[in-house]
């Protein structure tokens, strides 16, 4: 049938969805075999045809592989899927998730340059930042999130950095409230917790969007790595420092395991992000909790900015802080049968850590106190487990408190 609509056609097919996207994306049939699974391409250093081939390659918008440091075909098919599942013009791929936090951050700054830091972010960042950035002349101002999202970001910084939901508290800042007052600033978020399948940082007016890909996008604990999206501009930027001049590249058997495991992103993280909600719900309600951070909650005070920019749910994290504080928290930790006592997040199977002793450690107690991590904080990373089973282990270890 014919339509008569003088609007756009209507023969247009409609953008796949995200599951489909993370199955597909990148993962196009090897035009040489026939395989539908990318083959693993072990090769160092690749083949040039002749001398005029291999002077093409290094030349001025060469194409073609030279050596698996600046770039590898098995790799490439990561960063193709991880663009796709960020609406992203590119992405690029790295040995760890601090390697892209570094790459993100040492392609855009020169010496006397800062860093406007908004509310709580990775202890490592802020290592880096005060450590081997701070020695080369970068320094960083601290900005609270309401401040931020206010316009009040104070001197001029080169990159605005932010981390939401944050680790560990799962404070939840407005990244299209902070892009619209960065000025001329690079805006850089960390998406780790959320993951592409709730939360679009690009879509929202970021700049760079990074990962630590070891985390849900690979999620089964496996593989260690991470990925930078952006502009194609300014991925290229920040693979030329982080991969080519760094040297902190990922290899083909890390970019397979963490591809192989974007497919199933979207069904892990609907199975989790449910299981969290439940959780976190039943936590609240429990007489040895005396508060539960997830943005899921009503009581969670940016609920409503999470609401608005995050997508299908509100991620597998859920934090807790229990009425006995620190020693409360180490009874109920060693109570633990079925979820695992280890740090990482976003694996298939459940892992429970306490932050102010291992994740946030490094911060001194009165850094601890402003970021609102508190001495009986616990951090829940929810996987893919039965509910009931998950429930039944937790209520057992808030149970005996004596």
């Amino acid at each position: 049938m014919n339509s008569t609509s003088s609007g756009p056609s209507s023969d247009r097919p409609p953008d796949p969805s995200f599951d489909t996207v993370a199955v597909h994306a990148g993962d196009e049939a090897d035009p040489g075999t026939g395989a539908l699974a990318p083959p693993v391409v072990l090769s160092s250093a690749f083949a040039f045809d002749d001398a005029a081939d291999a002077a093409a390659r290094f030349g001025p918008g060469g194409d073609g592989w030279i050596y698996s440091r600046w770039q590898n075909p098995t790799v490439a098919a990561l960063e193709r899927k991880t663009a796709a599942l960020e609406g992203a013009e590119a992405s690029a791929a790295f040995a760890s998730g601090m390697a892209a936090v570094h790459a993100a951050l040492g392609s855009r700054l020169r010496a006397g340059d800062e860093v406007a830091v908004v509310g709580g972010v990775y202890a490592e960042t802020l290592r880096l930042l005060r450590g081997p950035l701070a020695r080369f002349g970068v320094t960083l101002r601290a900005v609270r999130p309401e401040d931020a999202v206010e316009g009040r970001l104070g001197g001029a910084p080169r990159v605005v950095y932010l981390e939401t939901p944050a680790n560990p508290t799962l404070a939840v800042t407005d990244i299209a409230a902070v892009a619209r007052h960065k000025g001329e600033a690079c805006l850089v978020v960390d998406s780790t917790f959320a993951t592409p399948y709730h939360q679009r940082p690009l879509e929202l007016g970021a700049d760079l969007v990074v990962h630590s890909a070891t985390k849900a996008l690979s999620g089964h604990g496996d593989a260690i790595g991470g990925v930078l999206s952006g502009s194609a501009e300014l991925v290229a930027e920040a693979r030329a420092f982080g991969v080519r001049s760094c040297g902190a590249a990922m290899s083909p058997m890390t970019a397979m395991l963490i591809a192989r495991g974007a497919r199933t992103l979207g069904l892990r993280m609907a199975r989790a992000s449910t299981t969290a909600q439940i959780l976190a719900e039943r936590l609240e309600a429990h007489p040895a909790v005396a508060r539960v951070h997830y943005p899921g909650l009503a009581s969670h005070p940016d609920h409503a900015v999470a609401a608005r920019q995050m997508r299908r749910g509100f991620g597998s994290l859920v934090a807790f802080e229990l009425a006995g504080g620190q020693e409360a928290g180490a009874r109920c930790y060693d109570r633990l049968s079925l979820i695992a006592r280890a740090v990482s997040l976003g694996d298939t199977r459940s892992l429970m850590t306490h932050p102010a002793s291992t994740t946030h450690a490094s911060l001194t107690a009165e850094e601890r106190a402003a970021a609102s991590i508190g001495e009986g904080l616990m951090r829940l990373s929810v996987g893919i487990e039965d509910l009931d089973d998950l429930w039944r282990d937790l209520a057992s270890a808030l149970a005996q408190r004596s």
